[in-house]
């Protein structure tokens, strides 16, 4: 491989000729210059990396900081250029070479205003979808941490709903609607599981907890199944229970009891009266001691209605 000088990076992304005759040029063998940017062609290049980091395991933190200065200046290189490198780390990341954490490098202002970063992370997940599979799109967002940050590589002023729906299914990848539609409710979900905690916790009235909980319900369009099983997780934890067995039947009907209420306008449903009963059965197969109690907790939410 031959040697050549290149040129140097300058504030913002542009490419400095100082000092060089006839301007910046590269090495011979580069991915840039690869004959064309099919994924077969360069993951042949990719593999270069990858076998010199498999063997010296220290390049590998070397590469990490190395990639970081590189993707802060994506604009010095040209479209075609960025496709290649887009390609080549959803490579690296999807073989465990390089930490997807370096992604989050794309959330530099001058990118995301550009419209760099929201194309180049689009290309890294669209190359992980096809050389893979969705799974591993999900892993690498996961693994970045940018699961629930994607709508910041749009643009400050076009950062909404519909802006996002349309960029992600321009870009072949409708499956991140999913992935970030699923997000929303776990996180809807964790908001419910927090309030539920904190007010049963502190002993809060069970009329306040309701009103409480169906305003976050229809706020985050959260069905009654998943509400049911959020309250009984939140009112079986709020008790330290008794070891003795002959004792934690008096308990658990009485700490019930004061909760009926609660549950009780969160089971309009017959499903969401099938999830509870689930859920019963499952604490008390779960935790010995309240094996002989499933059957007065079932009466007892019977004659509570």
């Amino acid at each position: 491989m031959k040697r050549r000088t290149m040129g140097q990076t300058t504030p913002g992304g542009g490419i400095s000729e100082d000092g060089i005759d006839g301007g910046p040029v590269r090495t011979d063998m580069c991915i840039f210059g690869s004959p064309d940017d099919g994924y077969e062609t360069l993951a042949s290049y990719s593999n270069v990396f990858t076998r010199l980091m498999r063997r010296y395991k220290y390049l590998e933190k070397m590469f990490y900081e190395e990639m970081k200065k590189v993707l802060v200046y994506l604009k010095g290189f040209t479209e075609g250029d960025r496709m290649r490198l887009a390609r080549c780390v959803a490579m690296w990341c999807s073989d465990s070479l390089l930490d997807p954490k370096v992604l989050n490098t794309l959330l530099q202002d001058h990118l995301v205003k550009d419209g760099l970063a929201a194309d180049f992370i689009c290309e890294v997940l669209l190359t992980a979808k096809n050389i893979r599979d969705v799974s591993t799109v999900r892993s690498l967002l996961r693994k970045a941490g940018l699961d629930s940050r994607l709508m910041e590589f749009l643009q400050a002023n076009k950062r909404t709903d519909e802006n996002f729906k349309n960029l992600f299914q321009q870009k072949g990848l409708a499956e991140i609607l999913g992935i970030h539609r699923n997000l929303e409710k776990e996180t809807s979900l964790k908001e419910l599981q927090i309030y539920l905690t904190q007010q049963v916790g502190e002993g809060a009235s069970v009329r306040d907890i309701t009103v409480g909980v169906q305003e976050i319900a229809k706020k985050n369009n959260i069905m009654e199944p998943q509400i049911i099983s959020a309250i009984w997780a939140s009112v079986m934890e709020a008790v330290e229970w008794n070891k003795k067995e002959e004792l934690v039947a008096d308990q658990a009907l009485k700490h019930l009891r004061v909760y009926a209420p609660l549950f009780a306008a969160n089971t309009q449903s017959d499903r969401a009266e099938l999830t509870l009963l689930v859920k019963v059965q499952e604490f008390c197969y779960d935790n010995m001691n309240f094996m002989k109690v499933f059957q007065k907790i079932v009466v007892l939410f019977y004659r509570c209605e």
